[in-house]
């Protein structure tokens, strides 16, 4: 696995995130590298309420949370793939600790369901028996960061990932939808792989939690929203059918009904 990645996708208008937040990726433990994309760490403290906005990517999250005052107990819970625009208010002073695992890269730590089962949902830590307070506590007391990433770190060790074919299979046909522009029918994807149609989705709904057309649409909106905030002369039609696009107003269509403007008209407003 790279280094964490740099780029903003996902984050509506991350300029303006970051000039608010304190936010870094970091990079697990060595043996956590083939289940997880990095850990992402948030601090803040804000003098006015501040709204983010993220369109998901079809990853699970273990988020460890603490808002306002630091004696306020901490909470975690596992972020199924959200399927929609996702908003969190920040005020006051707070801390987040986030585990992004790959699309495919939960499962081996949460064998006994399919992944689909976690999809929308955002579930406390305690009710999945994958912790209790105290790893709560490890990951958020420290002040230290290189103590919290140890801390989770040892958190994800201590669930002990159970190797799978299934999952590295699941892993790698996300990893080529994600980076090769060519692919944008689930029936040529399954065939390269020698697998049927129905085979494919039931994979990815076991072992993503979302089906390869969906994630096939939200990378595609990532990389729009991405040159949006970082092309002014943003071609639209062309992009659309770099994107595998019929024509634009396809691109359009999709873009405001995840982000909830045109792209035109957020390209304008983050400027």
């Amino acid at each position: 696995m790279a280094a964490p990645r740099r780029d903003t996708r996902g984050i509506v208008d991350g300029t303006e995130l970051f000039a608010r937040v304190r936010f870094r990726r970091r990079e697990p433990a060595e043996p956590l590298r083939p289940y997880l994309e990095h850990y992402w760490l948030i601090d803040w403290d804000l003098t006015e309420p501040y709204v983010s906005h993220v369109v998901p990517h079809p990853s699970v999250n273990v988020v460890f949370q603490r808002y306002g005052d630091p004696c306020v107990e901490g909470r975690a819970e596992v972020a199924g793939i959200g399927l929609g625009l996702f908003a969190q208010e920040l005020e006051g002073c707070g801390r987040v600790c986030g585990i992004q695992f790959r699309p495919g890269g939960f499962r081996p730590f949460a064998p006994d369901r399919p992944v689909s089962d976690w999809t929308g949902r955002r579930v406390p830590l305690p009710e999945t028996a994958l912790a209790d307070a105290s790893s709560v506590r490890a990951v958020l007391d420290p002040e230290e960061e290189d103590a919290r990433v140890a801390a989770l770190d040892t958190f994800l060790l201590r669930l002990g990932p159970r190797p799978d074919p299934q999952a590295a299979l699941a892993m790698a046909l996300v990893d080529r939808i994600r980076t090769d522009r060519s692919v944008r029918r689930v029936g040529d994807l399954a065939r390269d792989q020698g697998l049927s149609t129905r085979a494919l989705q039931r994979l990815f709904a076991e072992y993503v939690g979302v089906g390869p057309k969906w994630v096939v649409l939200r990378y595609r909106i990532h990389e729009a929203l991405e040159r949006a905030e970082t092309d002014r002369g943003v071609d639209w039609a062309a992009l659309a059918a770099s994107l595998g696009y019929a024509d634009q107003s396809h691109l359009v269509r999709d873009f405001t009904a995840t982000v909830g403007v045109p792209p035109t008209a957020y390209a304008q407003a983050v400027r």
